[in-house]
């Protein structure tokens, strides 16, 4: 008898080996329809898998995310088996699953147009209305290589040579597509109802521009229509605010193909900076950093000390000079443990904390680049406590409420909290890093934080706490990060003279609220839709006359609110009133002053808040006021 122990603590028995779908069916003709697939002793298998000893199983379906995550891989396959029907001589790559859909790379001798991709998912439509079946097969690696480049398809023969010649292959069969896939696969293409085509872009074969460029179709699929379609509205809403269009139409950057990753900042969008900066500059204070700046070249000795020439070496910027082998630094931590050694310290001054603006550069592939949110040169609200192992609890748990704090200021209230640990390339002990990962897990406990664990996505000196934050359409971005590090201080030899006058290496904590300025900036800019907190926006007014003859007062105004500190342009063209309301409406200004005769002689302006909002006359020191009143409170919009 073979004992199945279910998710729930009961258990079923049956006289001899039983497959996934066979246990399902037992429970229930309702969950024997909805299996996708099972998971035996934790690992993801077909509902045909075979069970002959006993074991715990649970059945996935499409509620579960395992599920929603074979039916995404499950019809990258589609596609593939679409694109083949279509186009015979397209060779086929790689297809795996990505947030929120899949994709599939392919080689074909002209470029996939509209007109190609709205056929492709028609015929991907076809085919799960066929409801074949999808079936799993085991062949021998050399045996699976000859038959792909039998059948032309030199890509696929190269991924299955690269795997290790002791080891099966497995492949999945539908109708007459046949591919290479580890599975699982849902039971048949029927399962596959709610899917769309997205866009095609450009990709290098294994990601290397040395290589053939390749045709990468993405695409989305979900288990229901109603998920998609939330989804697609939330994919119209981004582009709306997409920040490289928004940088554009108001003004802020610009990036070119002379400074690939780099960013050219305008006037208003380095008044933004500006201000995030700044503010950030004022929580290093309030928390008890002392601003440093560290060199930006750094010699390679250095950068084999810790560990980054041997880690990180592919994704540094080096050069040479005299004999002598640079990087551009990627990173602060090694240029502040130097000013940390550059005096003997006691363990009365621990903890120490630097911050620094750190410029790094990173050379990031070029497919990956994406406006200000992936660059190759950015910009760090980066700080390091050098502390003692007793000290890390209470670093963390302030750390934690202090970022909770700025991200509320920023028009973030919904965090994510998760731990990711050591990873398999790493450097110091395990009993090291048992301390660490012991000592962010209960930092968050003691912040009354839930989080959840990354198991081994943590740096290679150290694991780290990321925090995430969730945008005005839903959207996670991973921004700041508190990672313990018992290893780079002592590699870097770090020491201070403890209580009982013995030497020893400092902790060292690495720790980052906003992340990337530019990056945090784009993020900013797609959640407010361009629209700016007052106390962000790059123009917090702008007074406007409706003739020539109100100018010099327009001026007087705006020269009146620029002495209190406030950031207020003139608009004295000689065009219609309502056209410049529009035209700086347009430019998302918080406050929008009109004067007219009867102003000017008052001594007011006419107030139209951000909306459309008309707020009637205003002295300019009530206005004043109720401006430094908006800023105080960091209001998103007018009241």
């Amino acid at each position: 008898m073979i004992q199945i122990t279910l998710p729930d603590g009961s258990q079923r028995s049956f006289e001899g080996p039983v497959t996934v779908a066979q246990i399902a069916a037992s429970i229930g003709a309702g969950l024997a329809k909805a299996a996708l697939a099972g998971r035996v002793d934790g690992q993801l298998v077909d509902t045909t898998h075979t069970i002959a000893r006993d074991a715990s199983v649970a059945i996935v379906t499409e509620r579960d995310p395992d599920g929603l995550e074979i039916i995404r891989h499950s019809t990258a396959h589609l596609l593939a088996y679409a694109v083949k029907t279509l186009f015979p001589e397209a060779q086929v790559t790689i297809g795996p699953v990505i947030e929120n859909g899949f994709y599939y790379d392919f080689s074909y001798k002209r470029p996939f147009t509209p007109e190609d991709l709205a056929a492709i998912e028609a015929k991907m439509t076809e085919l799960a209305r066929k409801d074949e079946v999808v079936v799993r097969e085991e062949w021998d690696r050399d045996e699976a290589v000859r038959f792909f480049e039998s059948i032309g398809e030199k890509y696929k023969a190269e991924i299955i040579a690269s795997i290790p010649s002791n080891e099966k292959i497995s492949l999945y069969r539908e109708g007459d597509f046949i591919d290479l896939c580890r599975g699982p696969h849902v039971p048949s293409t029927g399962r596959l109802k709610v899917f769309k085509l997205m866009k095609v872009a450009g990709a290098y074969w294994r990601g290397d521009s040395k290589n053939e460029m390749l045709q990468r179709i993405y695409g989305t699929a979900w288990a229901k229509k109603d998920e998609q379609d939330a989804y697609l509205h939330m994919l119209e809403e981004a582009e709306k605010r997409d920040h490289r269009k928004l940088g554009r139409e108001l003004d802020l950057f610009h990036m070119q193909d002379e400074a690939p990753g780099l960013v050219f900042w305008h006037p208003k969008g380095w008044a933004l900076w500006q201000q995030v900066e700044q503010y950030m500059r004022k929580v290093y204070r309030d928390s008890g950093y002392q601003e440093v700046k560290g060199p930006q070249i750094l010699d390679r000795s250095l950068w084999e000390r810790t560990g980054h020439w041997q880690n990180y070496r592919e994704n540094m910027f080096t050069t040479e000079s005299e004999n002598r082998h640079y990087a551009l630094k990627p990173m602060n931590c090694p240029g502040h443990v130097q000013i940390f050694k550059s005096d003997l310290r006691s363990y009365r001054e621990l903890p120490l904390r630097y911050g620094e603006f750190g410029q790094c550069h990173r050379n990031e592939p070029s497919g990956a680049l994406h406006g200000i949110l992936r660059v190759r040169g950015f910009t760090q609200d980066d700080g390091h406590s050098f502390c003692t192992e007793a000290q890390i609890l209470d670093e963390c748990v302030a750390f934690t409420a202090k970022l909770q704090e700025v991200y509320r200021d920023f028009g973030f209230g919904d965090i994510l909290y998760k731990v990711a640990t050591r990873p398999e390339k790493r450097v110091g002990s395990d009993e090291l890093w048992d301390k660490a990962e012991a000592a962010v897990m209960e930092s968050l406990r003691r912040s009354g934080c839930e989080f959840t664990i990354a198991e081994g996505d943590g740096a290679f000196y150290g694991p780290k706490i990321e925090y995430t934050l969730k945008d005005a359409l839903g959207r996670q971005w991973q921004c700041g990060t508190m990672q313990v590090d018992f290893n780079t201080a002592e590699r870097l030899g770090a020491e201070y003279v403890a209580e009982d006058n013995s030497r020893r290496h400092p902790v060292m904590l690495h720790r980052a609220i906003v992340g990337s300025l530019e990056r945090f900036i784009g993020i900013l800019i797609e959640n407010h839709a361009g629209a700016m907190p007052m106390w962000l926006a790059p123009v917090q007014a702008v007074v406007m006359n409706i003739t020539d003859a109100q100018a010099d007062y327009a001026r007087s105004v705006a020269e009146t609110l620029r002495k209190q500190g406030f950031r207020v342009e003139t608009d004295l063209r000689n065009e219609k009133i309502n056209y410049k309301i529009r035209e700086n409406s347009l430019q998302k200004v918080p406050y929008l002053l009109v004067v007219g005769d009867k102003e000017r002689q008052a001594g007011k302006v006419a107030v139209r808040a951000r909306g459309g909002i008309d707020l009637g006359a205003l002295g300019v020191e009530a206005f004043a006021e109720r401006l430094s009143d908006d800023i105080s409170a960091r209001r998103s919009n007018p009241q």
